[in-house]
């Protein structure tokens, strides 16, 4: 069976609704809370991708039961203390850094050495960002030379508290923290640069020992340990990530409008959003709620008669870190020169994503100018493509996929792309999606 598409023609206009899979972030972290909690957690519209399967892989592992019915899965928790540490046990994160980085907290109490591996791509980024904090804990590690896979963890029955000061605005190397605090004796402090609060707000809506004060540029977190943690039922909404592509595709589109249902619009996720926003495009929320703490919303999305050109504030690139890729392809379109700026972090993603954000446009005949952190766009309002355009060798990153898929779809072109079985890892549903759309 080939593992590539090809796409010979621009979609046409639509007026659709449509609902994307459930949260990626969400769904990690439901599987890891659920495995240490007390009783039964049920989870309904859990993303079922090749990451949230890493993650029920590895708790199974430790002798945590899950099963998977029709429509909702059940994990049933033995509590915090409940994981079974079998000697020589080995753990894969596959391509998740968020899990990778995040289960390394979790069993930062086990005195038998875990080793954790990943996928070609995980084995080539940075996991001392998240080894060096842990090891103030008390746990001991071994890395490669260059800080990445496969790596050991031996942890400690003594877990100490730590102060921490996370200067990144990297949820995973937070969270990964947050979750060794949970056993540590004593309160452990840790001052984070803004991003990503999904794990802050599913230990508040837990009742767990977390105190949050927010300040202007960061946020001030204390964690106490944790004695016990209730079962947890989630309902999990649409992923902002996942919504993007389908965002940016209706801006681009002419006489085109689309509504996302039920969409997790937490403040620290919608950058792309806000950034858009800012480019022209109509995007209004419909039927906003609070679930469990996090901001739930349909999203309404119209074409965009003229597409703006942005300085973006590097303010907005942790809450959008994910969807440069796309939000570049809105750029190329615009009646002027974009401006993004602190995006050194982009090429420690799953492939050097500002480096193929680049070769991208440059496929598709749009100027642009890249250094190591920033890239400087040319739009083209009139843009058109009338030539093949070949897509591959990007390690397997869903997102270079689905930003090509999108490229191609709004601008024409014939499109070869490969390894199109690459978003199975976040987002399975996505190619059923556009043939939806273009019905």
């Amino acid at each position: 069976m080939s593992n590539h598409i090809i796409i010979k023609k621009k979609i046409n206009n639509f007026k659709k609704k449509i609902s994307v899979s459930g949260d990626k972030s969400i769904s990690i972290r439901w599987v890891l809370f659920a495995s240490i909690a007390s009783g039964i957690s049920i989870a309904k519209n859990l993303l079922v991708s090749e990451d949230v399967m890493a993650a029920i892989n590895i708790i199974k592992k430790f002798g945590i039961k899950v099963v998977r019915k029709k429509s909702f899965f059940m994990i049933f928790g033995k509590g915090i203390d409940g994981y079974n540490y079998k000697k020589n046990i080995v753990i894969n994160a596959e391509n998740s850094a968020t899990l990778g980085r995040l289960i390394l907290g979790l069993v930062i109490n086990s005195t038998n050495t875990i080793k954790l591996i990943g996928d070609k791509s995980l084995s080539r980024r940075d996991f001392e960002r998240v080894t060096s904090p842990l090891s103030k804990f008390g746990a001991k590690f071994k890395l490669k030379e260059n800080f990445s896979l496969p790596l050991t963890i031996r942890g400690s029955e003594k877990i100490k508290p730590i102060k921490y000061y996370e200067r990144r605005g990297s949820a995973q190397c937070k969270s990964s923290v947050m979750l060794a605090a949970m056993r540590a004796d004593g309160t452990t402090y840790i001052k984070a640069k803004k991003s990503r609060d999904h794990t802050e707000k599913m230990m508040k809506n837990l009742k767990l020992p977390i105190s949050v004060i927010k300040k202007k540029n960061y946020d001030i977190i204390q964690i106490k340990r944790v004695k016990k943690i209730k079962a947890i039922n989630y309902n999990i909404p649409s992923d902002i990530s996942s919504s993007a592509f389908f965002m940016v595709l209706t801006a681009l589109l002419n006489n085109s409008q689309l509504i996302i249902k039920n969409v997790n619009i937490n403040p620290s996720r919608i950058g792309v959003i806000t950034i858009l926003k800012k480019m022209g495009v109509d995007i209004v929320f419909q039927k906003t709620k609070i679930y469990k703490g996090e901001k739930i919303a349909d999203i309404k999305v119209k074409s965009s008669r003229l597409i703006k050109p942005i300085n973006c504030p590097s303010k907005l690139n942790a809450s959008a870190i994910d969807e440069f890729l796309v939000i570049f392809l809105m750029a190329a379109k615009a009646n002027g020169i974009s401006y993004f700026k602190g995006l050194a972090e982009l090429n420690k993603k799953e492939s050097p994503r500002l480096k193929w954000g680049s070769k991208i446009l440059n496929k598709m005949g749009v100027k642009n100018i890249t250094t190591k952190d920033s890239i400087k766009i040319f739009g083209n309002p009139k843009l058109k493509i009338n030539k093949k355009i070949i897509i591959k060798n990007y390690l397997g990153d869903h997102r270079v996929f689905m930003t090509s898929v999108i490229a191609a779809l709004s601008f024409g072109g014939l499109w070869k792309i490969h390894d199109s079985k690459a978003i199975k890892t976040s987002f399975p549903n996505f190619l059923n999606i556009v043939r939806q759309l273009e019905r």
